[in-house]
């Protein structure tokens, strides 16, 4: 920490578990700039510092490495290498998404993991129903295939975890139609997502997806910008006038580019009913 009027610098190892830090923080006189690396795991740390009053940074960790100058790396190095950044106006700040937007991920993320543990009970079951010489692809879910899944022959094991599985299916569904719903009303109250759902393709789940990840779009100059945040580019090894791209980075959210990836997908198949038509 440093004191911007006199340049007194006071280092410091605090211990959040018996609420030292949080003491310390209470302590300082405003107006307070705190900067600190992106992480997952700090958002009570942002709220105890929103209560106070005070400014939080968080920036790029990738660009605070690249501007570090040698390889060690400690705890002491790497704060006085952000309080360097942060005095020296080079501190890579990032856009934030606000509590309330954050949620709102975890609706959209808690939703993925409900549908990739249905896909998982749904292939279980398939499984089961193929080793009897049942195969009815999603007619298996209709009511006809769902009362041919239930009158199958099976050995004891097998029978016990085709009803617990089915037991989960069932519970699965109603949680999903509520979550979808959820999901719908979110994006009816924005007015990109109702624009993005314009496009073919794009449901209410990618188009809250992209509101929420890219945020404000006027912090992009060039939709090529969008497409490196979202991981969509592709890697380049070019030399000698000859270039070679490879497969896209991957790198951001990657649950926006799987939806992505399914929204251009779904838009494919729109496009060749309409040529059939």
């Amino acid at each position: 920490m440093v004191d911007t009027e006199t340049g007194e610098l006071i280092e410091r190892r605090l211990d959040h578990s018996n609420g030292e830090a949080k003491k310390f923080y209470a302590e300082l006189q405003k107006p307070v700039r705190v900067g600190m690396e992106t992480t997952g795991y700090a958002q009570w740390f942002e709220r105890m510092l929103a209560k106070l009053g005070y400014e939080l940074w968080i920036g790029d960790a990738a660009e605070i490495r690249a501007a570090m100058v040698g390889k060690q790396k400690t705890d002491a190095r790497d704060a006085q290498h952000i309080l360097d950044l942060l005095l020296t106006n080079r501190f890579p700040r990032i856009w934030i998404p606000s509590p309330g937007e954050r949620d709102l991920r975890q609706l959209l993320r808690h939703r993925h993991k409900m549908v990739c543990l249905r896909t998982s009970v749904r292939n279980q079951l398939q499984a089961l129903a193929m080793g009897q010489g049942v195969y009815r692809k999603r007619k298996l879910w209709a009511a006809g295939g769902r009362t041919e899944l239930e009158g199958l022959a099976l050995d004891p094991w097998a029978s016990r975890r085709r009803q617990e599985l089915l037991d989960i299916l069932d519970r699965l569904d109603p949680c999903l139609a509520e979550l979808d719903r959820a999901v719908a009303k979110e994006a009816e109250q924005r007015p990109a997502a109702r624009c993005l759902m314009e496009q073919p393709g794009v449901g209410p789940v990618t188009a809250l997806m992209l509101v929420l990840t890219i945020g404000p779009v006027e912090r992009f100059r060039r939709s090529k910008q969008i497409v490196s945040y979202l991981g969509m580019n592709p890697r380049e090894s070019s030399s000698g006038g000859r270039q070679r791209l490879g497969a896209i980075r991957k790198q951001g959210n990657s649950m926006a580019r799987f939806l992505l990836v399914e929204a251009a997908q779904t838009a494919s198949r729109y496009d060749d009913e309409l040529r059939r038509d």
